[in-house]
């Protein structure tokens, strides 16, 4: 009874997961969008991107400015540089999970 519970829970759970990432992209091959809403989409990517990096370098406070991290906020320095240079994504996470994980090691 239990191990029937659960697996329907991952399999529901995984369902409503696919089903909102999947669906869409199914959806838009079949639509042709116009020029300026193309545009558009193409920012989008980049806002996602910097909303993550701001979210994983402040932390929020309950009174006053958000508290930078340090050790990821430091990691970000190397890591842009590589993404500016190689323009390669693998590279780029590479470079900042090492570099992450050097520095909590060295300085955490």
């Amino acid at each position: 009874m239990m191990n029937n519970y659960v697996l329907l829970t991952i399999l529901g759970c995984s369902l409503v997961t696919w089903i909102p990432r999947i669906l869409p992209f199914l959806i838009s091959k079949r639509i042709d969008f116009p020029k300026w809403f193309l545009r558009f989409l193409s920012f989008i990517p980049i806002c996602i991107l910097t909303a993550l990096l701001f979210q994983s370098i402040l932390e929020a406070q309950t009174t006053g400015f958000p508290r930078v991290k340090v050790i990821e906020a430091l990691g970000c320095i190397p890591t842009l540089l590589v993404a500016i240079r190689t323009k390669d994504l693998m590279k780029t996470v590479l470079v900042g999970i090492v570099t992450v994980a050097l520095l909590r090691i060295f300085l955490g």
